[in-house]
């Protein structure tokens, strides 16, 4: 990766909302109301007379569950640049998690390999920790409120073009509307963004309208989440230990575990998840769940001795996937995708909704900087591309280099050395308060991933690694 392009990230990263600027639409189409279409509807705002998102589930019960967001009830945690963008575009939204029961927790300790905890890195981070509905819920409510955006309840079934240009979408109202039959329409919009999720249609609608597909990318991450909530009598406050978040590599046992992670999120609850990979499907009783939690930090064991609260929720993705809309020629205007319609992770990295809220960033810049409205959106999906090829090469890269382990897979010597570099770096942690920061800050997307090939630090990580006990696996 090149300087220009950490350069380019960083200026994301550090990017606000741009002011008073000139409207650019009358009407902009977000198609799906989670968190990247939520966000992009914030942006849009900006620059829309009218701006609508269609959504096909019912939002009115304000935290519940939603069919459209599968991993809801699993462990979702805002890293510290998606708490920046949040705070950004939407003021005030850290208060009011935690002004209902969400903890903002440092993360000081939190995060231990193998049984290991980091070494602090003095950078002071929070982590919000907070419900997946309840974070959508209160973002819903800020951005539907502005005077300009409203939701349309009801599935998008297709695109309409004029002159190589989205003109409008077409959408099925029917019982997403509340009504007794089907009531198709078409909106006519000016700028149309993609938010439907991984099971986006975008690609097929492009097919059979005659433009070309996004590549897709698929790498096998197979990853089996089992989550429960415990209740919590203790405030934070008086927490020893507010949370967790235990690693293991392949080589370590750890009942099945390759990855844990417990909480305190509102309503006075813990919440506990264990991940496996492949075949390891650990934690699927709340017996087995106590059972496993303690042989993990004491946090775990005191978390799951409340009362459970409801069952175990069980989760499993077969893969990541990204698609590539930079190499299509054949494009339509004034059309773009974000969120997971574009990239989605193995979600125990945390990316998604700090993505999300980058992929915004991607959406204010690439307008802010007057684009040709009549050409496809390339340098949007240039600026995204830096986003999405970040998140993937700590995810995807280190879910390949866990199947490798774990498959005994020979990879080429390029690839060999630099895992061992970030094994290195990644064993430094343990040690190096140094190093830890320049490790959290690309794992908190604050920094690009290209930061962590500075020659300086890994013989930082190898000399303190070479000093320091060996750390099993």
């Amino acid at each position: 990766m090149t300087e220009s392009m950490v350069s380019r990230y960083e200026k994301l990263v550090h990017a606000g909302p741009p002011g008073d600027v000139p409207v650019l639409f009358d009407t902009a189409c977000v198609l799906g109301g989670s968190i990247a279409g939520l966000m992009a509807a914030r942006v849009l705002s900006d620059r829309a007379r009218r701006v609508v998102v269609i959504e096909p589930d019912d939002t009115s019960a304000e935290t519940g569950s939603r069919p459209g967001v599968p991993q809801d009830q699993q462990v979702h945690t805002l890293l510290p640049v998606g708490q920046r963008w949040l705070e950004r575009w939407v003021p005030g939204t850290t208060r009011q998690a935690q002004d209902r029961g969400a903890s903002l927790v440092a993360d000081q300790g939190t995060t231990v390999i193998n049984g290991v905890p980091q070494a602090p890195d003095g950078e002071g981070h929070h982590l919000l920790a907070v419900g997946r509905p309840l974070l959508e819920a209160l973002l819903r409510n800020r951005i539907t409120s502005l005077p300009n955006v409203s939701v349309l309840r009801g599935h998008a079934t297709g695109l309409q073009y004029r002159d190589d240009a989205v003109s409008g979408v077409r959408y099925d109202a029917g019982a997403g509307g509340g009504q007794g039959g089907r009531s198709e329409g078409v909106l006519d919009a000016d700028f149309v963004v993609d938010a439907m999720g991984r099971s986006s249609r975008l690609s097929n609608w492009l097919k059979g309208s005659g433009y070309d597909q996004p590549r897709i990318e698929r790498l096998e991450a197979p990853v089996n989440y089992a989550t429960a909530r415990f209740a919590r009598p203790a405030k934070v406050a008086d927490l020893e230990t507010p949370g967790a978040l235990a690693l293991f590599t392949p080589e370590y046992p750890s009942s099945g575990v390759s990855v844990a992670a417990v909480q305190p999120i509102e309503g006075r609850q813990w919440i506990v998840m264990l991940m496996g990979y492949g075949d390891s499907r650990p934690g699927r009783t709340i017996g087995e769940f106590r059972e496993i939690c303690t042989k993990l930090p004491p946090v775990f064991a005191t978390a799951t001795a409340g009362a459970v609260i409801g069952d175990v929720m069980t989760y499993h993705q077969a893969e990541s996937r990204r698609r590539d809309f930079t190499g299509a020629v054949r494009f339509p205007a004034r059309l773009v995708s974000v969120g997971d319609a574009v990239a989605s992770f193995n979600p125990i990295y945390g990316q998604g909704l700090s993505s999300a809220a980058l992929h915004a960033s991607c959406l204010a810049s690439y307008l802010a900087d007057g684009p040709d409205l009549g050409t496809a959106a390339r340098e949007f999906f240039r600026l995204q591309q830096v986003v999405v090829d970040a998140a993937w090469a700590v995810s995807a890269g280190g879910d390949a280099a866990r199947l490798d382990a774990l498959h005994g897979t020979e990879v080429p010597d390029d690839v060999r050395q630099q895992r061992w570099a970030m094994e290195q770096i990644a064993a430094a942690t343990l040690v190096d308060g140094d190093v830890t920061r320049a490790f959290n800050s690309v794992s908190y997307m604050l920094r690009h991933p290209a930061t962590l090939a500075d020659p300086a630090l890994l013989a930082k990580a190898v000399a303190a690694n070479g000093t320091a006990a060996p750390v099993a696996g």
